[in-house]
């Protein structure tokens, strides 16, 4: 089980308990169950408070809610254990999965990575509207989000406050430019006023868009590098001590739940946040993906490549639904 699986199993127990009387007739079946990541100092690696959610409907406790989920949830394969803390949070420990799979399964969806099962391409959300250039790329980008995960976004209209920018806004493109200014907006939540400073202009790792941007490229470019030596990736366990790929790998499958989270609060800032992680991380692991010297090219380093190619799809797929620009080269 990967953290996106999570919502849908939550969902599925809280039907089976439904329709087997354990929650009352009146609980009801939510569409979509948000789960996060465990916060600093909490139990296991992710949390969901849909009881409280589900304990309104039933009539009944959110701590007695979580009991029968948290053993419903037991059974589920892919979970390691299941915790109820407080009031009634349920809390996650995942089994453990290998890289390997992650890597096959990123590489074979490519962009869509991390998309709902029913998840689409969403159409420019204020095409048709008389928005500034900050709205609008709010607007958007929380519409693309929305539809990678299979949700509506007709009601971000009246649901979302975005804060316009402290100078005009066509001011702020003309002078840093489309993509740079649309990262500037999208970094700090809808209603935050953004700030624009000349750092978005340095083409170094200062820079956290340029370093999102310039890990993407050179995730191309250790292909490029990879084919001039006589091989290619191969998804396999890269031996991640001290390659940073335990991080990379932990940060890559936490993605869809990114996706899913940013969706369900229209947070476009999230998946900026994330983007950064996966490119630092990457940044990292890059030094030990190539041989050096008279090495000959192993199995981990075909695995460490087939690494780096997955997290510079994440950061593609993830820069196209902020409606930023993913060169290859930089």
């Amino acid at each position: 089980m990967i953290p996106a699986d999570l919502s849908r199993a939550v969902v599925h127990a809280v039907r089976r308990a439904v329709e087997g009387g354990e929650l009352g007739g009146a609980a009801s079946v939510p569409e979509r169950v948000v789960v996060e990541r465990t916060r600093p100092g909490g139990v296991g690696e992710y949390a969901t408070p849909v009881a409280f959610q589900v304990a309104k409907a039933a009539a009944r406790a959110p701590r007695d809610v979580a009991d029968v989920l948290a053993r419903l949830l037991a059974e589920e394969p892919g979970i390691a254990r299941v915790d109820v803390t407080g009031a009634g949070f349920l809390n996650f420990t995942l089994a453990a999965r290998s890289e390997a799979a992650l890597v096959r399964e990123v590489l074979g969806a490519g962009i869509r990575y991390g998309y709902a099962a029913d998840g689409r391409e969403a159409d420019p959300f204020c095409r048709a509207r008389r928005v500034g250039p900050r709205e609008r790329a709010v607007r958007e980008a929380a519409g693309r989000i929305a539809a990678s995960q299979g949700q509506s976004y007709a009601q971000e209209r009246a649901a979302m406050t975005v804060a316009p920018v402290a100078r005009r806004d066509g001011d702020v493109i003309a002078a840093y430019g489309q993509d740079a200014a649309r990262w500037a907006m999208l970094c700090v939540p809808a209603r935050e006023t953004p700030g624009f400073t000349p750092g978005l202009l340095v083409q170094d790792e200062s820079n956290e868009l340029f370093r999102v941007r310039y890990a993407h490229s050179r995730a191309r470019a250790l292909t490029r590098n990879a084919e001039q030596l006589g091989f290619g990736a191969e998804a396999g366990e890269g031996e991640g001590e001290g390659t940073g790929s335990r991080e990379l790998v932990r940060l890559i499958a936490e993605y869809p739940l990114v996706l899913e989270a940013a969706a369900h609060h229209r947070a476009p800032e999230r998946l900026v946040r994330h983007l950064v992680a996966v490119a630092d991380a990457l940044l990292d692991h890059q030094h030990h993906v190539l041989p050096r010297g008279d090495e000959k090219p192993s199995a981990a380093h075909r695995a460490r490549l087939a690494l780096a190619e997955a997290a510079g799809t994440v950061l593609a797929g993830g820069l196209a639904l902020l409606g930023v620009d993913a060169p290859d080269f930089l």
